[in-house]
């Protein structure tokens, strides 16, 4: 295809320009080179006039607001004319051909075939395979609403009954919440561009904490714009919390998959966004109630318990226990003294028998029978009478004083 291209280049410059009508001729030329395709879109205009053998359908893509115009003999549309209206989705094997006085594109169609529900439900369910396995559906990657949001966005249909509950609903229950309105196309060729740019437009605001994305009941093809590609990766992209509120409870189109909450229907949107002033009143009524009755119980809990502590003995008669080690010290002093006194009396018998024994067994005692003691001028006691000289001066100690006696004979022998 590079190659057939490259062949197909024209050698141009400041100097050497081609004409516009030249350009348009050129264009007519390549396109003219490609073979039929299969394009798949829905039908937003269709013009059958009676008696031409020509029918106009304008092909348009929802995500990217792109629309071709279609031609085909009246014989190709009259197959599916009674299966085939405007907003129908269609598959139409048809020839790109280009009109070079006007450089228009249109698609020469042979074949035209309706897509039913079942092909489109197989589709979608493709395409929630392969968003899913990007991690788009993932519940980590969900973001929490805010308890109470400040300003709420809302995409919906103008004066839709989703717009209108969820409004309602929501001032019913909280009268001072705000909503940023924007209504869009919500079915139809122009719902997927609408609703990625509210969405985008309400992302960027700093002051909406929360996008709701609402709108009513409907078939599978009214539903059909909120399970695009491009509008669930719009979702998936959003900094802000989006909530999904599309038809009813059995309706599931992929929005509801990709959004952070997902709602059953638009009134249970308003309801799981703003919380209900009346029970949240109730609701602080029953804490207030609840930390009120455990404050009572924490002080009577305490109350009892300082009187247990008071009702001990120790603060009924606080000097108690010093009486009772008073008298275990008196106890133990009289004790003490009793022990001491029978050991000084005691000690003081056995002094006294052993001064009796010593009195008794001491020289002076011996002195007092009538004995003495001789002893020699330097002090030694004589012992033996062949120890005195005659004419010895001896000193002889008596019980009360001394006497100083000489020896005037011989000593006499020893048991003479």
């Amino acid at each position: 295809m590079a190659d057939t291209l490259a062949g197909m280049a024209v050698n141009t410059s400041a100097e050497e320009p081609i004409p516009v009508g030249e350009v348009s001729r050129l264009i007519g030329g390549w396109i003219d080179r490609l073979g039929a395709v299969w394009v798949e879109g829905q039908i937003t205009q269709l013009s059958r006039r009676p008696g031409a053998g020509v029918v106009f359908l304008t092909l348009r893509d929802p995500s990217y607001d792109i629309s071709l115009t279609v031609t085909c003999f009246r014989a190709v549309f009259d197959r599916i004319a009674d299966t085939v209206t405007e907003g129908a989705r269609v598959v139409v094997h048809a020839k790109p051909e280009w009109y070079a006085p006007r450089g228009q594109l249109s698609l020469r169609a042979a074949e035209i075939r309706p897509v039913g529900v079942g092909e489109l439900l197989a589709r979608l369910e493709q395409l929630k395979k392969a968003l899913a396995a990007e991690g788009l559906f993932a519940a980590d990657r969900k973001k929490r609403l805010p308890f109470l949001p400040q300003r709420i966005g809302l995409v919906c249909g103008r004066a839709s009954a989703a717009e209108r509950d969820v409004l309602e609903n929501a001032r019913l229950r909280w009268p001072a919440v705000r909503f940023e309105v924007r209504n869009v196309a919500v079915q139809g060729v122009h719902a997927v561009p609408q609703v990625i740019e509210a969405v985008k437009e309400l992302d960027a605001l700093p002051e909406v904490d929360v996008i709701i994305v609402a709108r009513g009941g409907g078939s599978v093809e009214d539903l059909l714009p909120f399970s695009d590609e491009q509008l669930v990766r719009a979702v998936a992209a959003c900094v802000t919390p989006v909530v999904s509120a599309i038809g009813h409870e059995p309706d599931s189109p992929l929005l509801d998959l990709v959004a952070d909450l997902r709602a059953s229907t638009p009134t249970d949107a308003a309801k799981k966004i703003v919380p209900d002033v009346g029970e949240e009143l109730l609701r602080i009524q029953q804490l207030r109630e609840r930390a009120l009755r455990s404050v009572h119980g924490l002080l009577d809990r305490e109350e009892c318990g300082l009187s247990a502590v008071l009702a001990r003995p120790c603060f009924q008669r606080p000097r108690r226990m010093v009486d009772e080690r008073e008298e275990q010290i008196a106890a133990v002093l009289e004790r003490g003294r009793r022990c001491l006194g029978h050991l000084l009396d005691r000690a003081e018998s056995e002094l006294t028998h052993t001064h009796a024994r010593v009195v008794a067994l001491s020289p002076a005692a011996t002195l007092r029978r009538g004995y003495a003691v001789l002893q020699h001028a330097d002090g030694s006691v004589v012992r033996a009478a062949d120890e005195v000289e005659r004419d010895e001066e001896l000193r002889a100690r008596v019980a009360e004083g001394e006497l100083t006696v000489r020896a005037v004979g011989a000593p006499a022998a020893e048991g003479g």
